[in-house]
């Protein structure tokens, strides 16, 4: 397929050539745009993080001044000289305020007493009128809450008194409060301070404390602490703000709130000193990125021209299978809906076939992949050469095909073109020096009768199918309503199924075998059942089929397996039975999850009996095989149910040792003295007793069939005229009846025939 270099490879062109362009554009204007952006957060970042390292600074610096006043504050004599009716203030000089000054530099201190009175005021330069009511008022916020602290640190007891129990703060050092003010012009940190008792005793009425004022110049020994803590340098102090560029700005404010100066410093600018160095290498960048573009812009001209020359074959190759070279899915479902809108148009009929491999998973298995291509590659031929150009033909999947028929006259001209595909398909098919047979299980539904939606249509066509198959195989089916009503029936079962496991609305009953004396009850075989919410019983033929379709069967299997088990020490002199499905074997953890379920309920493995069918066997031989020699060398009982009713039946008794071996049902009902049936049954228990198996005769109906089993060395007996399956209770009604009537005169005339009946 051919295209010529037109103006498609040009129109391509355009549509790489120019969004790529206006991208990389976009994209250069966008990095540095995104460059000067980030440059302003970083410095922005840059500035908010040195503000919170001043900030940090300052309170360590206000605390550190407050911890220096505590040595005067927390001490019993000042405490009671500070609240004293007269006020020995030679002593505050001598050990308070001028103590405090010449040891740690607080210029200034006052003490206002427990009436907010000013007891005492100093100052190192003997200027004592510095307490203005301005300052007073800045300061009365930090006294109220350091005697409000101090007061709530007092818990009343259940006594009426009250017990000193500070925060967790005010335990480490005295109750204070800090802050900055301004004091002639000049920011001042100052720490009001409680003074209190070195040790706090249980008092009978809190009462406000005196409070302890001092305070010391920011600017000077104090600032430069601040300076080393920041490792910023360049501060200044000033009194008021001035916006400059560079220059970052932390505001101090007094208790009040009021502003009372500002710390200056130079910013560190990361963002803009690393624009600076990058700008250059961006706009070599931006060049080269330039010159890149325009040199990819011409090398694409040349290449959409080849690009446009295998564009059809690029289409052909996304619409079809490529092993098979027919139409894939995608495209298969386009083309059905184009023949549809024309079959509406002209009133005609279209069929809507699909095609599925038998076994074609066996050809895989045996002979390889390559080969399976090569039977699809065949395939494929030979239905494009019956359908001719008449329809359609596509690979849907791996060994799946899709036909459209148009034209449809009758389902009987419909039967003539299936016939020739399956007569054409017939034909052996030659691998190398291998003749292979390919068999066919073919569904169809028939526009408009089926309807005229495509999907809708496909998915009839594929319960057809599905119908074909469950039926055999190697044969077809067309769509009947019916179908999708049994399809949407299991798939409602399904979802119930789900639900009631999960809502733990499974049971189990329990169908007693005997001995052939009919003295003993030696195993119960557990089934599951199933009533629903509203009283609905669903009968086993129904669910259980559904859960081995859904894969359900596998957490029932477990289920059931664990139930029984659990229930097992309730009779603990019987062998419980449980039915184990194909699917259950396919687990590759199967064995083990039974030995864990052993060991949860702590029952030996001797008293249990799994039951498998012949159809376990089915395709994976050695694996079962492996697992069913695991659980008997573990103790485990295995029996071959329902013997006689599958395939190679004798080649499984030869290769496996089962312990039991159950006779089917429908041999002992064809009996009634028919001499064959009879003889089939004599076989099989001299056969199983020949292998040294026990034998169970399943679906006990009449006494004469007891007699019959007795005469010829049935081991166990099991069927509805022993018991029918019971539950939890009525099962143990049953054992203790049994042992009741059977402790004394037990026979082989069966004493219990009459409860049995009754039953």
């Amino acid at each position: 397929m051919q295209t010529k270099p037109n103006k498609s490879g040009g129109r391509i062109a355009n549509v790489i050539i120019i969004p790529l362009v206006t991208l990389v554009f976009l994209s250069v204007v966008s990095i540095f745009v995104l460059m000067h952006w980030s440059a302003r957060i970083s410095d922005g970042s840059a500035k908010q993080s040195q503000l919170q390292l001043i900030s940090g600074a300052l309170q360590l610096v206000a605390d550190d001044i407050a911890k220096q006043q505590s040595g005067v504050v927390t001490w019993d004599a000042a405490f009671y000289i500070a609240n004293a009716r007269h006020l020995d203030k030679e002593w505050v000089f001598d050990n308070i305020t001028h103590w405090l000054y010449a040891n740690h530099g607080f210029t200034k201190s006052a003490i206002v007493g427990t009436d907010h009175e000013i007891r005492s005021v100093y100052s190192h330069d003997q200027n004592n009128s510095w307490l203005t009511p301005d300052i007073l008022a800045q300061l009365t916020p930090a006294i109220a809450k350091a005697r409000a602290r101090y007061i709530t640190s007092f818990k009343k007891t259940p006594s009426g008194l009250y017990s000193f129990e500070p925060s967790q703060r005010d335990k480490r050092y005295s109750i204070y409060e800090t802050g900055i003010l301004t004091l002639n012009g000049e920011p001042h940190l100052f720490s009001a301070a409680a003074i209190a008792r070195q040790l706090q005793s249980v008092i009978a009425l809190r009462v406000p404390p005196a409070v302890l004022i001092s305070l010391t110049p920011l600017r000077g020994e104090k600032m430069a602490e601040i300076t080393h803590m920041t490792r910023l340098d360049g501060f200044v102090l000033a009194n008021n703000q001035n916006s400059r560029e560079g220059i970052g700005q932390y505001l101090l404010r007094a208790p009040t709130g009021k502003a009372v100066g500002v710390i200056a410093w130079p910013v560190g600018r990361p963002g803009t000193q690393m624009l600076k160095r990058i700008n250059p290498f961006l706009s070599v960048a931006a060049f080269m990125i330039a010159a890149v573009v325009i040199v990819v812009a011409i090398a694409t001209r040349h290449m959409t021209k080849r690009l446009a020359i295998s564009e059809s074959r690029a289409v052909h190759t996304s619409r079809h299978d490529a092993l098979s070279e027919l139409p894939n899915r995608t495209h298969f479902h386009r083309l059905l809906s184009d023949e549809l809108e024309k079959s509406k148009e002209d009133g005609s009929n279209t069929a809507i076939v699909y095609i599925d491999l038998d076994h074609f998973k066996d050809i895989n298995d045996t002979l390889g992949h390559s080969a399976g291509d090569q039977v699809i590659i065949a395939i494929a031929k030979r239905l494009k050469h019956v359908l001719m150009d008449n329809g359609i033909v596509a690979r849907i999947s791996g060994d799946e095909f899709a036909m459209v028929v148009p034209n449809c006259k009758s389902d009987e001209w419909l039967d003539y073109i299936l016939d020739q595909i399956q007569d054409e398909i017939a034909q052996p098919i030659k691998i190398g020096a291998r003749e292979l047979h390919a068999t066919l299980s073919i569904g169809a539904a028939i526009a408009p009768r089926d309807g005229l939606d495509p999907d809708d249509l496909l998915r009839k066509a594929d319960i057809a199918l599905y119908d074909a198959k469950a039926n055999g195989r190697n044969r077809r089916s067309f769509f009947e309503p019916n179908m999708e009503d049994q399809v949407q029936s299991k798939d409602k079962l399904s979802r119930e199924l789900r639900l009631a496991l999960k809502n733990d609305e499974l049971s189990l009953a329990y169908q007693p075998q005997s001995d052939t004396a009919a003295q003993r009850i030696v195993s119960v075989e557990a089934l599951a059942r199933w009533t629903k919410e509203d009283g609905t019983v669903v009968s086993p033929a129904q669910f259980i089929p559904v859960a081995e379709e859904t894969g359900l069967i596998n957490d029932i299997g477990l289920w059931v397996l664990n139930k029984a088990c659990a229930k097992a020490h309730d009779w603990p002199d019987i062998i419980m039975s449980v039915n184990v499905s194909p699917n259950q074997f396919k687990h590759p953890r199967f064995v083990e999850k039974i030995m864990a379920i052993l060991a949860a309920n702590n029952l030996p493995p001797q008293r249990l009996e799994i039951e498998v069918t012949e159809s376990v066997f089915a395709g994976r031989n050695d694996t079962v095989l492996k697992a069913l020699r695991r659980l008997k060398n573990l103790g485990i009982k295995v029996a071959l149910d329902d013997f006689g009713s599958g395939y190679s039946s004798l080649s499984y008794l030869r290769r496996f040792p089962f312990d039991t071996l159950k006779v089917d049902r429908d041999f002992l009902s064809d009996m009634n003295g028919n001499p064959e049936a009879e003889a089939i049954v004599v076989s099989i228990i001299q056969l199983g007793k020949a292998l040294g198996m026990t034998i169970v005769a399943e679906g006990i109906e009449t006494i004469e069939q007891i007699r019959f089993l007795q005469a010829h060395g049935c081991h166990r007996m099991q069927g509805y005229f022993i018991s029918k399956p019971l539950g939890e209770k009525e099962l143990a009604r049953f054992l203790d009846d049994f042992k009741a009537e059977n402790a004394g005169n037990v026979g082989p005339g069966l004493s219990y025939t009459l409860r049995a009946a009754e039953a």
